[in-house]
């Protein structure tokens, strides 16, 4: 205490702003270190809020992209299906007209007789039944033709079966109807096996055995796989 009175009033304020320059330099540092902790906490939180904002926008943009590429694809598979059904169906079109312009030219052929070709169904029904007579029934119109085919299919059939003779009957009750396409049925001697071989049955047959080969030459398709597109 002696001493503290034994300062003069220069030094007591010297050592006073010696004290208060201390405790300012000390406020300073301690300010330093609260603003550079606070600096790093705010850069690690602003990290942290950086990674999920980029992290959410990142998922997003994935979930966005993903839809679009669906919707993308669904709508090139739909588009494909379209354009798949309308060549299915330009396709089938052109079958049907196919089929349909043969039925009518067969009309045309069973309305002159068509001799040769019915002397071929004649022929065909008596070398598959193999009896000793038949029965023979077409259109009313195709009589007189049928009948003058049926004598040269038997003087055929004769003759290729070593002199095996077969009798033909023309039914003429039961006949064809007249808005057929013509041909005829061959019935064996006891009625049970019946062959039909009228133009409308054969074009039937055509439609289903010949369609491979036909769908072959028109479209190129392999007769092997199944009918796709």
């Amino acid at each position: 205490m002696s001493q503290i009175h034994a300062m003069s009033d220069d030094q007591v304020n010297t050592e006073l702003r010696k004290m208060t320059a201390f405790i300012r330099q000390e406020a300073l540092e301690k300010a330093r270190e609260i603003q550079l902790k606070a600096d790093e906490e705010f850069s690690i939180e602003k990290s942290k809020l950086v990674r999920s904002e980029t992290s959410r926008i990142d998922a997003e943009y994935e979930k966005k992209n993903t839809q679009a590429g669906m919707s993308q694809q669904i709508t090139k598979s739909t588009l494909a299906n379209k354009q798949r059904l309308r060549l299915l169906s330009a396709k089938q079109e052109l079958l049907d007209g196919l089929f349909e312009d043969a039925g009518k030219q067969l009309a045309d052929k069973g309305k002159k007789g068509g001799q040769d070709v019915l002397k071929g169904l004649i022929l065909e029904g008596l070398y598959a039944l193999n009896e000793k007579k038949v029965t023979l029934r077409c259109r009313e119109k195709d009589d007189e033709a049928v009948k003058k085919a049926a004598e040269a299919a038997k003087s055929e059939y004769k003759e290729n079966m070593k002199g095996k003779d077969v009798e033909i009957v023309v039914d003429d009750k039961d006949r064809l109807p007249e808005g057929s396409s013509g041909g005829i049925t061959i019935t064996n001697g006891t009625g049970k096996i019946d062959i039909n071989n009228t133009f409308d049955e054969r074009l039937k047959l055509l439609e289903t055995d010949a369609l491979p080969s036909v769908r072959t030459t028109l479209f190129g398709e392999n007769p092997n796989r199944k009918f796709k597109d």
